[in-house]
C-alpha cells in the first residue's frame, strides 16, 4: 500500500498549491497523517500533522501559512500552502504519523522560484 501525493508544481514566490493525498480503504481515516517536505540535500521533515480528533499540528517555518485537512468520505488528506517561499521548495510526500515504510509513495515536486 502505498499513499499517493499530487498537486505539486512550479509556482512563484508568494503562490499557492493544494496538495493532495489519496490512499485506499480506511487507512487515513483511522491513523494520524502526516505530511513530509525533503530538499535537496536534507533530511525529510514532518511539516503538518492531523490525529483522527482533527487537531493539528505544524512546523514552526509553515505555522499560519499551510493547512492540513481530512476529508473521510473521500479518503484524502490535503495540504493548503499559501505565501509560498523558496525554502518551501521540496518533494512532498504523506504517510502516517508514526510514518510506515510501506506507506512512502514517490511525492509531488514543490517549486517556488521566479
Amino acid at each position: 500500500v502505498q499513499l499517493q501525493a499530487s498537486g505539486g508544481g512550479l509556482v512563484q514566490p508568494g503562490g499557492s498549491l493544494r496538495l493532495s493525498c489519496a490512499a485506499s480503504g480506511s487507512i487515513l481515516s483511522i491513523n494520524g497523517t502526516g505530511w513530509y517536505r525533503q530538499a535537496p540535500g536534507k533530511q525529510r521533515e514532518l511539516v503538518a500533522a492531523i490525529a483522527t480528533s482533527g487537531l493539528t499540528n505544524y512546523v514552526n517555518s509553515v505555522k499560519g501559512r499551510f493547512t492540513i485537512s481530512r476529508d473521510n468520505a473521500k479518503n484524502t488528506v490535503y495540504l493548503q500552502m499559501n505565501s509560498l517561499k523558496p525554502e518551501d521548495t521540496a518533494v512532498y510526500y504523506c504517510n502516517t504519523v508514526p510514518t510506515k515504510p510501506d506507506y512512502w509513495g514517490q511525492g509531488t515536486q514543490v517549486t517556488v522560484s521566479s
